[in-house]
């Protein structure tokens, strides 16, 4: 018996139709421990902006643009560093107390398929990324004529 045997989310598919992709999402997100490798850094909170708009914010203090990139592929939107730059040594002088951390990282956000990612802005510290859920005209709620 395999763990996918044992999977609650293969006790829902016989009520559901044509779920299986994100079925099989959430188990790629809880089968190999990813959710819980992840650490808390970067804060980051997640904001329903409108009815079918989100804002993902990310606080990135100490970080500047060209610091950090932001990519999105196959469903998966991930912020990270690029190369930081180790020296302490700053024009205005030596760092005594380092309390602002600057510390590689990578944070990761499932993105579901109909949902698209408009764009990203680093402002005060705090990166946000808009994104939209954009639903076809097949999906809308529709009166069906019974004849």
């Amino acid at each position: 018996m395999t763990s996918k045997d044992l999977s609650i989310f293969n006790s829902l598919r016989p009520f559901s139709i044509g779920f299986d992709d994100m079925f099989d999402q959430f188990e790629n997100m809880l089968g190999n421990g990813a959710l819980t490798m992840q650490s808390n850094y970067p804060p980051y909170n997640i904001r329903k902006t409108g009815k079918d708009n989100y804002a993902i914010e990310v606080a990135l203090a100490g970080f500047n643009k060209k610091d950090v990139e932001v990519e999105f592929e196959d469903n998966l939107l991930t912020v990270k560093t690029k190369q930081v730059n180790k020296s302490d040594n700053i024009a205005d002088g030596e760092i005594i107390h380092k309390g602002i951390s600057q510390r590689q990282f990578a944070r990761s956000f499932t993105i579901a398929d109909d949902v698209k990612v408009n764009g990203a802005e680093l402002k005060d510290g705090l990166l946000t990324i808009s994104c939209e859920r954009i639903v076809p005209e097949h999906k809308k709620k529709k009166l069906i004529e019974i004849k």
